[in-house]
């Protein structure tokens, strides 16, 4: 009875606030940027909560606390330290000034206008919706993974609800609404990790006892005594983790889209802080719980009926089940939800107006039926809309692991973006070339990889695969890789071509070195 009080609370709250927002909604800027008035706590808590959802406290943190136990804890510490505090300190003010110079809403049009291309708006457009899919899909999964533990609701009952409840805040209240819920969102997420990393230890006898039953685990791949050392028994793939996870938000458009919104040079500053001291506390809390699940679990208990495998994603909702007290239980309910669609707001708003804004409204233009607008924000709810359509039919396949869909859409979306937008900000050297090459590697790495490793069409060369000391048949794995290869090939790309329209790149970049300077 608590935790459906609390959930009814929590819904009644965030559609209150997009309500409220509505009217502040009548424009695009206003509907996707909040008029680039954000604060930094808000901005922040937005950075903070779009990065860490169901898929980290469900998905990744059981799954990796699992495979790699205390050691798990490194991810989250990498994404406070690479994915937060370095993010918002190398990126935060130049990608705030640059696209404020430029005058844009997303990234395909930062790279239709940074690099005098629109073939590169357009594909990148394209690669945005496609990709965020399979990360929306993936939030999707978590948190009815746990609805599904917590109330007993069935699996597809709860992700149809999760989307209707995020299609109208999100198409109510715009990005003003999503930074409001992110706030209180992540106030709720600090308090709750923090008391779940309580329970867990108090139940395992504290930590040293926890850790003592962490060491006498073993099995085929997991040595005694490996799972509560420093590195534990897989260091070389758990880089690979810390890579991907980290330095990917750096190329991912709902991320980076954050940086546009914030007002000033002080603000990013302080929202650097912020956003790490969040990042340590909640996704450091989240993985540190998540190696210790193997203590409140076994493999045969969270196995598959249909395939006798673990199912990594039951491993966190099993272990709330046993570790927390129902009055907490319900508030951890609240706090995953809240994060989640803190996320799910921050994809959608994203995918939505990239569609709108740099494919359809361009070809409405060309046609002679340029829209006002109110017409663009009504498009782009439509758009919202059938996002949120698409994702729920790729959730609705429960043998699909969160970290498997989640991997393809970073890797896909931070191979092909990551290097192009970072140096871009940086050179004005960086060539056109040089950015359709990183599309393509980033994208074809991650479909290539997918087909071979993903969708079980070679099972022999999977399994040959997995055996490598660098497991290369991880979709986490090939993302970091095409991330890297993005990061080699742009400048390598960008010494043997050249601009075809340099000087119209030098007059964006010349006004944009000037209003760095003085922002």
């Amino acid at each position: 009875m608590v935790m459906w009080i609390t959930l009814i609370v929590y819904v009644c709250v965030m559609l209150g606030i997009g309500f409220y927002c509505r009217r502040k909604t009548n424009s695009v800027s206003e509907f996707v940027l909040g008029g680039r008035s954000i604060g930094p706590w808000m901005t922040a808590f937005a950075y903070g909560t779009s990065y860490f959802s169901a898929v980290v406290f469900i998905g990744y943190a059981g799954q990796f606390g699992w495979n790699y136990g205390l050691a798990a804890t490194w991810i989250g510490i990498g994404n406070a330290i690479i994915g937060s505090l370095l993010a918002w300190a190398v990126l935060g003010n130049r990608t705030r000034v640059m696209t404020k110079h430029l005058n844009v809403s997303t990234m395909p049009e930062y790279f239709e206008k940074r690099y005098v291309s629109r073939g590169l708006k357009l594909s990148s457009a394209l690669i945005v919706f496609v990709f965020l899919i399979p990360y929306t899909a993936s939030v999707y999964n978590g948190l009815s993974r746990l609805f599904e533990q917590a109330f007993h609701i069935d699996y597809s009952i709860c992700i149809v609800v999760m989307a209707v409840l995020t299609a109208v805040y999100v198409i109510l209240g715009g990005y003003m609404a999503t930074a409001i819920n992110d706030f209180i969102q992540g106030i709720i997420m600090l308090g709750g990790i923090a008391a779940v990393v309580v329970c867990v230890l108090s139940n395992q006898g504290g930590i040293s006892s926890a850790l003592l039953g962490l060491g006498q685990i073993s099995d085929a791949g997991v040595p005694q005594n490996t799972l509560n050392t420093l590195f534990g028994p897989d260091p070389i793939n758990l880089f690979g983790v810390v890579i991907l996870t980290s330095l990917g938000t750096w190329g991912l458009p709902q991320m980076v889209h954050k940086f546009y919104a914030i007002k000033d040079k002080p603000a990013i500053r302080r929202g650097a802080v912020i956003s790490t001291i969040f990042a340590l506390v909640v996704a450091g809390g989240s993985y540190f719980i998540g190696g210790f699940g193997r203590l409140f679990t076994t493999a045969g208990e969270i196995a598959s009926p249909e395939t006798g495998k673990p199912v990594f994603d039951m491993i966190m909702p099993t272990l709330l089940n046993k570790a927390v007290p129902e009055l907490l239980f319900g508030i951890v309910v609240v706090l995953v939800l809240s994060a989640s669609m803190s996320t799910l707001s921050s994809l959608v708003l994203t995918s939505s107006s990239t569609l709108t804004i740099d494919m359809i409204l361009p070809f409405m233009k060309k046609r002679g039926k340029e829209a006002g607008e109110k017409k663009k924000v009504f498009i782009m709810r439509i758009f919202i809309a059938a996002f949120i359509l698409l994702s729920v039919i790729i959730a609705l396949n429960k043998n699909t692991y969160i970290t498997t869909l989640m991997s393809i859409s970073w890797g896909a979306l931070a191979g092909a973006f990551l290097a192009p937008f970072l140096y871009g900000l940086f050179s004005r050297k960086v060539t056109k070339t040089a950015c359709w090459v990183s599309f393509i590697s980033g994208v074809g790495i991650t479909v290539v990889s997918m087909f071979l490793f993903n969708l079980g069409f070679f099972p022999e060369l999977t399994k040959a695969a997995a055996s490598l000391p660098l497991n290369l048949a991880s979709p986490i794995n090939w993302g970091a890789i095409a991330m890297i290869a993005g990061l080699v090939l742009v400048p390598l790309v960008s010494l043997f071509t050249k601009n075809k329209k340099q000087a119209q790149i030098d007059e964006v970049y010349d006004g944009y070195k000037k209003e760095l300077k003085t922002r």
